[in-house]
């Protein structure tokens, strides 16, 4: 115990108080170091905070580098500020190589801004989601189908960049899909990866519609590899298939005319033809025993 006392007042008390203080200041260069040092911790996250902070670092130490050999000519300080400015240097190539490297149309950045980015998707896992999967963007001209009804198999997912999808049944109008919504969240969902499926609704074109579209085993495979963007795909099919039963649900009555929830349990729905009086398209519920009809979806 005795060692370890004299050895913190050693520590401490070895070395003498400072009596007298130095009158002037040091240099501009050193203030200068000391301002660019405060302006680079202001630096935000993401690739350009990261760059923005590393340059006025570098900046920093290349001052202070400055000082220590012209005005304090000590060695030392301008040799850890010397590795220090290196090590920025690197962190600036890196990250500049990493956002060179992260390009992508126009298009493309648009939907990153509309849909990952507001979750905190960086610009990297977004660029892993499109060429690891090797996702296109495909050109639908009006009135042409992205999928028919009891025709068209559920392989690929699906996220509409431009223009306006109208899904139908039997015929039947259902509701639109809009930009940045998933054409096929609904058929995604509904299957395990090792089940296949048909759809059950037809979307056709309204206008000219451009999407990006994902082959569903390669996502799959790109799930296996990173449970991160699973969860991700999965936060966005949800939030998609929600959206759309609230949309459905306002076009939901029962037999009696009252007005009735899809999301409640051991229902079924089928479109039927609209009445007379009637402007609005509206889905007739039907309650059933048998888990058969109750598999029946729109």
């Amino acid at each position: 115990m005795g060692e370890n006392v004299s050895f913190w007042e050693s520590l401490v008390n070895g070395h003498p108080v400072c009596a007298d203080w130095k009158q002037e200041t040091e240099g501009s260069i050193y203030h200068l170091a000391s301002i660019l040092f405060v302006l680079g911790c202001m630096g935000g996250s993401g690739f350009f905070g990261l760059l923005y902070g590393y340059v006025f670092f570098a900046l920093s130490f290349l001052c202070t580098c400055i000082w220590a050999w012209l005005d304090v000519c000590a060695a030392d300080v301008f040799s850890w500020n010397f590795i220090l400015l290196v090590i920025c240097i690197m962190q600036i190539i890196h990250i500049a190589y990493q956002l060179r490297s992260v390009t992508f149309d126009k298009e493309l950045l648009d939907v990153y801004s509309a849909v990952f980015q507001p979750l905190g998707i960086s610009l990297t896992v977004f660029r892993k989601i499109i060429s690891y999967c090797n996702a296109e963007v495909v050109t639908l001209e009006r009135e042409h189908c992205y999928a028919v009804q009891g025709k068209t198999p559920i392989d690929k997912l699906s996220l509409l960049i431009s223009g306006r999808i109208r899904v139908t049944v039997d015929g039947e109008f259902l509701h639109y899909i809009f930009p940045r919504k998933f054409l096929d969240s609904p058929e995604w969902d509904s299957l395990r990866p090792s089940e296949e499926g048909i759809f059950q609704v037809t979307l056709t074109a309204e206008t000219k519609c451009r999407y990006i579209t994902w082959r569903r085993k390669k996502l799959y495979l790109l799930f296996a590899k990173n449970r991160y963007i699973c969860r991700l795909f999965s936060l966005l099919i949800r939030g998609d298939i929600a959206d759309k039963l609230y949309e459905l649900n306002e076009k939901v009555s029962l037999d009696s005319g009252f007005r009735f929830d899809i999301r409640l349990p051991n229902y079924y729905h089928m479109a039927l033809p609209e009445k007379a009086h009637s402007t609005t398209p509206s889905i007739h519920v039907h309650k059933v025993s048998t888990k058969k009809n109750a598999a029946n979806k729109v």
